[in-house]
């Protein structure tokens, strides 16, 4: 941290504009942090704490506030009860409860208001779109908005025989969670196919057109800063720098531009279960799963 301090005084680091501290589950976990919190914060205004529900309360939230958080992220990642049990409580040995980690982004709304607690969830974990966005709306309605990351299968991992979700998939869950996250449109009045797929938005159509033309639905999605709403670097690692080539970059650092809008376009509606397409134009390869 003396190292960090110092650095944060020098040019270095000049164009920081927010810091976030992630929190693992160990029981000086809690303690740490708000000492963190509290150091940094005599540098940098915006500071955010990614927290383990499993392991503070209301009070320590209201610690945190007080030390100077001004965000709090919570790592949901599973879209329903079931997969949260399998993939982190009980089906992997795990502490964490599903009605723990949503009764601590109910108190965080209370204690940093709304909008200023994110949860981030992972897409393509065995979830149809219809509960991953119902799951969305259920945390915007407690004033609480969504960070999307797509699921990876890192080698060597628990699930690295786990297939990524297809782009379409990826693309309608991002477009949904910033139309909800704008309170632009809600989970109940989207339509949905037999498989649970999306298929209606609920949205006036030139609304619709505006939010997919301006490309920022399908950047990445965090913390903002004051000078940008989405300024998080960390839902980045979702894909290769070869899906990045073809066109299936899940999460831009950037503001896609109109090449990029047009791709997009296509993937939203493409509802194959094909992991990995090439939509670059000039290439006649349609199929590259065993490129990926």
């Amino acid at each position: 941290m003396d190292e960090i301090m110092n650095r944060m005084d020098s040019e270095l680091c000049s164009h920081v504009e927010r810091v976030c501290i992630s929190m693992v589950t160990h029981r000086r976990a809690p303690s740490d942090t708000l000492s963190i919190v509290g150091r940094l914060h005599d540098r940098i205004d915006a500071v955010s704490a990614l927290i383990a529900p499993t392991i503070v309360d209301k009070n320590w939230l209201l610690e945190a506030n007080d030390a100077g958080a001004d965000k709090i992220g919570i790592a949901i990642d599973a879209a329903t009860p079931e997969l949260f049990h399998k993939l982190r409580g009980r089906g992997v040995s795990g502490p964490h409860r599903w009605e723990r980690y949503w009764k601590t982004v109910e108190e965080a709304v209370q204690v940093f208001g709304r909008h200023n607690v994110g949860i981030h969830l992972i897409v393509g974990l065995a979830e149809t779109e219809e509960e991953m966005i119902e799951t969305i709306q259920r945390a915007y309605n407690i004033g609480a908005l969504s960070h999307l990351f797509s699921f990876f299968p890192e080698e060597g991992s628990l699930m690295h025989q786990h297939r990524q979700p297809p782009i379409g998939s990826y693309r309608r869950v991002q477009l949904a969670r910033y139309l909800i996250n704008k309170g632009m449109t809600s989970a109940d009045r989207m339509k949905f196919d037999g498989d649970g797929k999306l298929v209606g938005l609920g949205i006036d159509e030139n609304a619709l057109d505006s939010a997919i033309d301006s490309g920022l639905p399908f950047m990445t999605s965090g913390c903002s800063t004051k000078k940008r709403e989405n300024a998080c670097d960390r839902p980045f690692s979702d894909s290769t720098p070869f899906q990045a080539y073809i066109g299936e970059l899940r999460n831009f650092p950037f503001a896609p531009d109109e090449n990029d809008v047009s791709i997009i376009r296509r993937q939203l509606w493409d509802y194959s279960d094909t992991p990995s397409r090439v939509w670059i134009e000039g290439l006649d390869c349609q199929d590259c799963v065993s490129a990926v």
